[in-house]
């Protein structure tokens, strides 16, 4: 499993709560629990998965789930207790958790860092309860590798057939799969053709605001089917 370096983590942990790439996906996260419990499905036990500093699990934990951060490196796990969350450190190709114990898994930008990606999907799967939800974010395009990809420990980028492929054949009925990050994708491709390392770095306020201002309306155009930088997809274990 290739590791997210600890200078990485550190940094994500400082950017997170007010980068604009971060925000919007803890917003987007929101609303999908917000669909969740428009469905009529109360919250219960929650799993992050590759929780880093912890930022989605806040989010779980402030609509009411009851979340464990899990993190495959001590850094990770480290800062996600410092503020104050659950935290299990453990492998996501071995979850240490009972079959059929959990309601809900997120698993955002994690499948990526691991060789064997089919091994932590039947994971998700077998710790879900018949009915629940997986929640799952990858970038993707390989034609957008880069230095950024290899200095935060990716294997690889997804495409939309691989992606489901892989969740289907670990058990997992998907409700929806979509593109994210598509009105900035060309942006992202110029950046990304000219990186030497990661691009996580602070930013200007105003590039920042521009940003975020940018990514948010993007909620609200039919860009959904058209190649981005990130694939998100909601999906439920059978009943």
């Amino acid at each position: 499993m290739a590791g997210v370096e600890a200078t990485e983590i550190r940094k994500l942990a400082a950017l997170e709560d007010t980068h604009w790439w971060y925000r919007e996906r803890r917003a987007l996260l929101a609303r999908d629990l917000r669909r969740i419990a428009r469905s009529g499905q109360r919250p219960g036990a929650a799993l992050d998965i590759g929780a880093a500093g912890g930022g989605n699990t806040r989010v779980l934990r402030a609509h009411g789930w009851r979340p464990v951060a899990l993190e495959y490196s001590e850094d990770g796990a480290q800062v996600a207790r410092e503020r104050g969350l659950n935290v299990i450190r453990a492998d996501a190709r071995a979850l240490p958790l009972p079959s059929a114990s959990l309601d809900l898994v997120v698993a955002f930008d994690i499948l990526e860092h691991i060789e064997q990606d089919d091994q932590a999907a039947a994971e998700i799967t077998r710790v879900l309860r018949p009915g629940a939800n997986a929640l799952i974010a990858v970038p993707c395009d390989m034609r957008l590798w880069s230095a950024h990809d290899e200095a935060v420990g990716h294997v690889r980028r997804y495409d939309r057939a691989g992606l489901l492929e892989l969740v289907v054949r670990a058990g997992l009925v998907v409700d929806s799969l979509w593109s994210w990050n598509v009105v900035l994708r060309p942006v992202a491709a110029w950046r990304r053709r000219r990186s030497t390392g990661s691009d996580l770095d602070a930013l200007a306020a105003v590039v920042n605001l521009g940003l975020s201002t940018i990514i948010t309306a993007e909620r609200y155009l039919p860009v959904r089917a058209l190649p981005g930088v990130s694939l998100m997809l909601r999906a439920h274990r059978p009943a």
